[in-house]
């Protein structure tokens, strides 16, 4: 069984693409096409489930159209319709210093300066021009906290957490 911790997310899936089970990805990280993947990870009905590419083809720089094995029909890609596309860690091309934003969902952000757990990286908002972390604090409330590098002193992959500078004041907004 593929655990949460294990992926990360890169996208979503779309209509169908034509009547031979081809469906439209939108992406926001071509990983899968980077490290040459065989499969990406498709949350079906709240599981994680591996869907082998038969082929795909690019349509823009965020959206490619693919066909997995055993999607044939319209309605077998229908049935894809929505679900959240993701990567495993594992397979991913980032090193220690290199991460793509959406593989810091899930990772704890730290204050480099008292130690202290601050939150969860629940998402990454990019709509804006300035990065932003989506974190929920132990507390249950949410956040918004700068991504930039100049704030990010630490990634440790391994204990899946972010050790951040804050400007003074930040985190009482």
């Amino acid at each position: 069984m593929i655990r949460e911790e294990e992926v990360y997310r890169i996208g979503k899936i779309g209509k169908p693409h034509g009547v031979k089970g081809e469906v439209t990805m939108m992406f926001n990280d071509d990983v899968f096409d980077r490290v040459d993947a065989e499969y990406i990870i498709l949350k079906t009905e709240g599981i994680l489930v591996p869907f082998f590419f038969e082929e795909y083809r690019f349509r823009s720089d965020e959206t490619a159209i693919v066909k997995f094995c055993d999607i044939d029909t319209q309605e077998q890609a229908r049935g894809l319709t929505n679900c959240e596309v993701f990567f495993p860690r594992h397979l991913s091309d980032s090193s220690d210093d290199d991460f793509s934003l959406n593989e810091l969902v899930g990772f704890e952000i730290k204050d480099y300066i008292y130690k202290k757990v601050i939150g969860t990286v629940c998402g990454i908002d990019d709509t804006t021009v300035n990065t932003l972390f989506e974190v929920t604090t132990g507390e249950g409330s949410n956040m918004l906290i700068p991504a930039s590098p100049e704030l990010i002193k630490e990634i440790d992959p391994d204990n899946h957490t972010i050790t951040m500078a804050l400007p003074e004041g930040l985190l009482d907004l």
